[in-house]
C-alpha cells in the first residue's frame, strides 16, 4: 500500500518521540529504588502506517513482557492528534516501559499540552489504553522523598561547625576592631623605621596637614610619579611613591634628611607625607619646583652659550662635590654629614632653576657611607645602564667608598659631553640632542650592548673636532675624557672639576680670547696638565687623580678609605 511521504515522515517523528521518552525514563530510573507492583500485560496496539484508514482490524491486543527487561514496569500509551474538525486520529498504541509519570495511573490521561499537535498519555493496568482523554492542567513537581542519612547532617559536621564557629566569629571581631583603631589612629611619619640600622639621624617632624594641591603630572617613571603641586602660594615638585615602593621612599628620604644637605646645588627638601585610603597607601617628598625641567630635556630644546655652559657644569660639579665629601661637625647643622655615592648620576637627575642654576636630584639608589660602618648588602648593577661604569658592567666593583664614587665620575663625564654637544660656543654646527651613545647603540640598549661597547670595545661619545676650537670647550672636552677613563683609578674627583670650571670662569671674568687658533698645538691634557693659557701650572704629582682619597684631606675620616 502506498502512503504520502509527508504523513509517513510526521508518523515517524512522533514514533521516534515515544521512544526517546521511553529510553530517557529508562535512563533517568536505572539506578533507582523500584519499587515492586504487578506488571501491565496486556495493552492495546495500533500503529497509524500500518492500519491508515483506522480499520477495526488493526486494532489489537499487545503482550507487553520483556524477557530482557525483569522487574521493569510495563505500562500503556497513546499517542493522537486532534484535528481541525475536532475529529480524534491515533497514531500510535501500545507498550511503554517504566515511565514515572504513568505511576499508579489507571487512566490515560493527557496532562500535558500538545508536543507538535500530538497528545501522549500512559497508565497502569491490562488495556487501560482503551480509552484515552486529555485534561490540560499546570505541571506540578511532587518532591522527591529524602532520606534520612542525607536530610540530617552526620555528627562529624557538627562538631566541626561547634568548633569552628568560636573560632570565626573571634577572628571577625579582632580584624574589625584593629580595623577601627587603624582608622582612628593618627598615623606619624617617624613610626616608620629607616632602613639603617641604628643611624643617628634626627627624626622626622610630626606630619602637619599641609595644603598640597596637585596641579599637573610633570613626568611619570616606572616606578614613581612627579607632579608640579602648590603649598600654600610656593610651587613644589611633588614625588609619589606607590606603597610597595616605601623602601624607594624610605631611602630617598634618608638622604635628602642627612645633615647638612641644604646646598646650592642640591634639590632642596622641604617634607615627606604618608597619605592613606581604604585603597592605598601613597608616600610622597615634597622638594622645590625647578621651572626648566631636567638638563637633559632642556637641551633637547635649547642651546646653550658658553657663559650658561660653564654655570651648568660648575654648579652641577660642585654639587656632586658636596654630596661626596665628609663635612666636619658644624654648630648650625648639629651633627656631620657622612659621605654618599649617588649611583644613578645623569642629566635626567640634573635639575635646572629659573635662572639656570642646576642642582642635584633623586636619591633613591644613593649609598650613604657612615664612619666605622661596613657599606652592607648592595646590589652593584643598578642604575641606568646608558650611564653605567665599565666596572658596574662588568660586575668587578670593589665595594668600598671611593670606588662607588669613581662611578658617579664616570656619569659625570657624560654630562659633560651632553653640555658640549649643545653648546653654541664652537664654531661650527651644533647638531640635535642625543643620549650618550645613542649613535653607538640606539635609543634603548641592552645590558649587553652597552658592556660590548664600553667595557669590551672602551667606546665613548664622539668628540667633535671643531669643539676644541674654543678654549673653555677644550677644557670641558678633556675633563670629560678624564671622568670616563677606563681605569677607574684614572678618574678625576669632583672637587677637581669643581677647580677647573672654577679656573674657567675667572679666565672668562678676565676677558681671556674664547676662540683658540687652530694653528696653535693643543697640550695633551694629562693625568694633571691642562692647556697652558687656561689655568695656571699644575703643581707636582698628579693632584686629581684618585689615587688619593676623593675627599679634600682635612675631611676625609682615618676610617673610611679603601676596604
Amino acid at each position: 500500500m502506498d502512503f504520502p511521504w509527508t504523513k509517513m515522515n510526521l508518523i515517524h517523528q512522533h514514533y521516534s518521540l515515544v521512544m526517546l521518552l521511553m529510553y530517557l525514563n529508562l535512563a533517568l530510573g536505572h539506578g533507582q529504588e523500584v519499587v515492586h507492583v504487578p506488571s501491565t500485560r496486556w495493552c492495546h496496539f495500533y500503529n497509524e502506517t500500518v492500519c491508515p484508514d483506522g480499520a477495526d482490524s488493526c486494532d489489537r491486543k499487545d503482550d507487553c513482557r520483556d524477557p530482557q527487561q525483569p522487574g521493569r514496569r510495563n505500562m500503556c500509551f497513546v499517542l493522537w492528534r486532534n484535528s481541525s474538525a475536532d475529529a480524534i486520529e491515533v497514531v500510535l498504541k501500545g507498550c511503554i516501559i517504566d515511565m514515572t509519570e504513568c505511576y499508579n495511573q489507571s487512566e490515560c490521561v493527557a496532562v500535558k499540552p500538545a508536543n507538535r499537535g500530538a497528545y501522549f498519555c500512559c497508565c497502569e493496568g491490562d488495556n487501560c489504553n482503551r480509552e484515552f482523554s486529555w485534561n490540560v492542567r499546570p505541571v506540578t513537581t511532587t518532591p522527591t522523598p529524602v532520606t534520612e542519612r542525607t536530610s540530617r547532617p552526620s555528627e562529624k559536621t557538627l562538631i566541626a561547625l561547634v568548633t569552628l564557629a568560636p573560632i570565626v566569629l573571634v577572628t571577625v571581631c579582632v580584624l574589625v576592631g584593629f580595623f577601627v583603631y587603624r582608622r582612628r589612629k593618627p598615623s606619624y611619619f617617624n613610626e616608620i623605621p629607616s632602613l639603617d640600622s641604628g643611624l643617628a639621624c634626627p627624626p622626622s617632624p610630626l606630619p602637619v596637614a599641609r595644603p598640597v594641591q596637585l596641579l599637573e603630572i610633570v613626568t611619570r617613571g616606572r616606578f614613581v610619579a612627579i607632579w608640579r603641586g602648590r603649598l600654600r602660594a610656593e610651587p613644589v615638585a611633588v614625588k609619589i611613591f606607590p606603597g610597595h615602593e616605601r623602601r624607594s621612599w624610605q631611602a630617598e628620604r634618608e638622604v635628602l634628611q642627612l645633615p647638612q644637605m641644604n646646598h646650592e646645588n642640591l634639590v632642596r627638601f622641604i617634607d615627606v607625607e604618608k597619605h592613606t585610603d581604604l585603597a592605598q597607601v601613597e608616600y610622597w617628598i615634597l622638594s622645590e619646583y625647578c621651572e626648566h625641567g631636567s638638563l637633559c630635556d632642556y637641551l633637547k630644546g635649547h642651546l646653550v652659550s658658553w657663559p650658561e655652559a660653564l654655570r651648568i657644569a660648575e654648579g652641577v660639579a660642585r654639587g656632586l662635590a658636596h654630596l661626596h665629601e665628609e663635612a666636619p661637625l658644624s654648630r648650625a647643622a648639629g651633627a656631620a654629614k657622612p659621605a654618599v655615592a649617588h649611583r644613578d648620576f645623569k642629566s635626567k637627575n640634573v635639575l635646572l632653576r629659573a635662572d639656570l642654576t642646576p642642582c642635584v636630584a633623586d636619591f633613591g639608589l644613593a649609598l650613604i657611607f657612615y664612619p666605622h660602618r661596613p657599606i652592607g648588602d648592595v646590589h652593584p648593577q643598578v642604575g641606568t645602564r646608558r650611564y653605567m661604569a665599565p666596572e658596574v658592567l662588568e660586575g668587578s666593583i670593589c665595594f668600598h667608598r671611593d670606588a662607588f664614587l669613581r662611578i658617579d665620575m664616570y656619569a659625570l663625564g657624560l654630562v659633560l659631553w651632553e653640555l658640549a654637544s649643545r653648546c653654541s660656543a664652537a664654531p661650527g654646527p651644533v647638531a640635535d640632542y642625543r643620549l650618550p651613545f645613542e649613535e653607538e647603540v640606539g635609543p634603548h640598549p641592552s645590558l649587553d650592548d652597552m658592556q660590548h661597547q664600553v667595557a669590551s670595545r672602551r667606546v665613548r661619545p664622539r668628540l667633535q673636532p671643531h669643539w676644541r676650537l674654543h678654549q673653555g670647550l677644550e677644557v670641558l672636552c678633556e675633563t670629560a675624557e678624564d671622568c670616563w677613563d677606563n681605569d677607574a683609578e684614572a678618574r678625576v674627583s669632583a672637587s677637581c672639576v669643581l677647580e677647573r670650571m672654577g679656573a674657567l670662569r675667572h679666565q672668562q671674568a678676565a676677558g681671556a680670547p674664547a676662540l683658540r687658533s687652530p694653528s696653535v698645538p693643543t697640550v695633551a691634557a694629562g693625568a694633571g696638565s691642562l692647556a697652558e693659557p687656561l689655568l695656571p701650572p699644575p703643581p707636582a704629582g698628579p693632584p686629581h687623580q684618585l689615587s688619593e682619597p676623593l675627599l679634600p684631606p682635612a675631611a676625609a675620616p682615618s676610617a673610611s678609605g679603601p676596604l
